[in-house]
């Protein structure tokens, strides 16, 4: 979905020999095929997904015997739980039953993948928590740059070094582990010499929204980008996020299946605790260059915000998240929040029904909700209206953004 986490997950699967690469980026071609091998009422990221897919069997010397497509599952209403079935659908339509589709699935916690104790597993979790982090660096540094691109490259160098990591094979997860901090380390070194000037006052926008299109730029047309040219600066709910979201999930339905003192549920735990324990290993050198930017310490602190709309237990999925982050965004300070999500998307309409009560409940905070289609839009109008929105708040609130100590 997001550009480093898609490219580090590769790597994370290469690391146990298997072939694996990105589709690539993605174009018109993408909707021109997505749209004409799908009925009209699917969303977005399903059209881009299905549209890349077809790229890939469309190119020369495309070999369906010894090609895999890694696509996940999720149950519930959402659109989503579809995407893997309907592509198998496509594929045996056009003449390519032997194309393999990989589905772990958010129901299990995608233990699909060998389950906690598995290299791959925790070599995936690695690629996350970095993935994340790189792209936190990237958001908070690029408004700022004194010399346009500077941000951009200190990434894409920042990605390499990662992916030589994370794709090596034969390490073991402390070697690869501790390969990461030192890797983080020198991420941290490379945005801090970025030249720039870091003074407060820009309009703080959160990002929050359906997963797919708030992390792929080319779904939402590089929103934060744009933001960051009409003068705001942007956070960006993280991919990390969902799986938390998805243990706790996990979590629940083996107390209520089995109870609390059952294997299942015991697996559930430790597997939290492992994925906790390599998070803070790994944040633990760039924490004061985070300095208010820090994220929920528990996935239970955003259900808990989202718990006067939309309780956890009775509304499931990326509302209650959206909901949540942002009651847990506006105690960080932001003077703005936008709801990225897919036209017609189940999550951004229930979301968007909720807001105006969020809203009011906490100093009339603005929020909007972006549907995405891939029509055309005079987005970045919508953008500067909001952004004036943003700095008539920013006049008002009462809950103060705190700043790194080295912004003036």
């Amino acid at each position: 979905m997001a550009y480093a986490g898609a490219r580090l997950l590769a790597a994370a699967f290469r690391s146990i020999g298997i072939d694996a690469t990105v589709t690539p980026d993605s174009n018109e071609e993408t909707i021109e095929l997505g749209s004409r091998y799908s009925g009209g009422e699917e969303c977005l990221p399903h059209k881009i997904t299905l549209g890349d897919f077809l790229r890939i069997c469309n190119q020369p010397g495309f070999d369906p015997s010894k090609a895999a497509f890694f696509m996940p599952k999720a149950p519930g209403p959402c659109r989503f739980g579809q995407y893997a079935p309907y592509l198998r659908q496509v594929l045996n339509q056009q003449g390519y039953p032997d194309v393999v589709i990989v589905s772990p699935s958010s129901a299990s916690s995608y233990d699909e993948l060998g389950g906690p104790g598995s290299p791959l597993m925790r070599t995936c979790w690695m690629g996350v928590v970095v993935a994340d982090l790189l792209t936190r660096y990237l958001l908070k540094t690029r408004p700022y740059e004194l010399h346009q691109g500077d941000t951009d490259q200190a990434f894409e160098e920042c990605l390499q070094d990662l992916i030589r990591i994370l794709e090596r094979p034969g390490l073991s997860p402390r070697q690869r582990l501790a390969a990461l901090v030192q890797a983080v380390e020198r991420m941290r070194d490379r945005f801090r010499a970025v030249p720039a000037r870091y003074e407060k006052g820009r309009p703080f926008i959160g990002l929050v929204g359906e997963i797919f299109c708030r992390l792929n730029t080319f779904s939402n047309e590089d929103v934060a980008r744009r933001i960051e040219r009409l003068g705001g600066e942007c956070w960006l709910s993280d991919i990390a996020e969902w799986i938390w979201y998805t243990n706790w999930a996990r979590e629940v339905d083996c107390v209520t299946l089995n109870g609390r003192f059952s294997l299942q549920f015991l697996k559930a735990k430790l597997k939290s605790y492992v994925q906790h324990r390599y998070e803070q290993i790994l944040l633990a050198p760039v924490k004061e260059d985070f300095r208010g930017y820090e994220e929920p310490h528990d996935i239970r602190v955003v259900l808990e915000a989202a718990e006067p709309y939309l309780p956890a237990l009775g509304a499931q999925g990326e509302m209650t998240l959206s909901v949540g982050k942002t009651v847990y965004l506006y105690r960080k300070g932001i003077d703005g929040c936008l709801d990225i999500s897919p036209f017609t998307c189940m999550n951004g309409i229930v979301s968007e029904a909720v807001y105006p009560a969020v809203s009011a409940d906490h100093d009339n905070l603005p929020i909007r909700t972006l549907y995405f289609d891939k029509t055309s839009t005079n987005l970045d109008r919508d953008l500067e209206i909001f952004l004036d929105l943003a700095r008539a708040y920013q006049k008002r609130k009462r809950v103060p953004r705190i700043y790194p100590d080295y912004f003036r």
